[in-house]
């Protein structure tokens, strides 16, 4: 099982303002493509803008790291039933090539998660936990 950087989900009230300043202040660029398909009618309907950082993936491997500008939403837990709320304040994303064996390792760890499936994305099985300072952590896995 595998782990890779694949985005950082920042949670904002004027996902406008953040997709302008990121772009216009950092210079990052807007992605276009490889988007995720959002899943607007099972339980978060917010706006997302995507950008990507080009300069850093320059000097790493050459992978592109996306920001997920998504506008904030403290009740998406709750209309989806997960305890784990991914946009009430943003998260760091990793990308896995076998997401059934991360689950068990998180398992045998004691580690509880949410398994939010593909109710945000299509085509992504999406699981969210915390980090011992309740930061949250999606890992994921391209499914379809």
């Amino acid at each position: 099982m595998k782990l890779t950087l694949h985005h950082i989900n920042l949670a904002t009230t004027n996902v406008e303002a953040m997709d302008r300043f990121y772009r216009e202040v950092l210079g990052l660029e807007r992605e276009t493509t490889g988007l995720p398909v959002l899943e607007k009618k099972q339980g978060y309907a917010g706006d997302v803008a995507f950008v990507k950082a080009d300069a850093f993936a320059a000097t790493h491997s050459g992978a592109e790291i996306q920001f997920h500008l998504a506008m904030k939403d403290v009740h998406a837990g709750f209309r989806t039933g997960q305890i784990v709320n991914a946009v009430s304040h943003g998260h760091i994303a990793f990308r896995t090539d076998d997401i059934e064996a991360f689950m068990a390792h998180l398992k045998s760890k004691g580690v509880p998660f949410s398994d939010w499936g593909n109710r945000a994305v299509a085509g992504w099985r999406q699981i969210f936990f915390y980090d011992p300072d309740g930061n949250v952590i999606e890992v994921h896995q391209v499914t379809a």
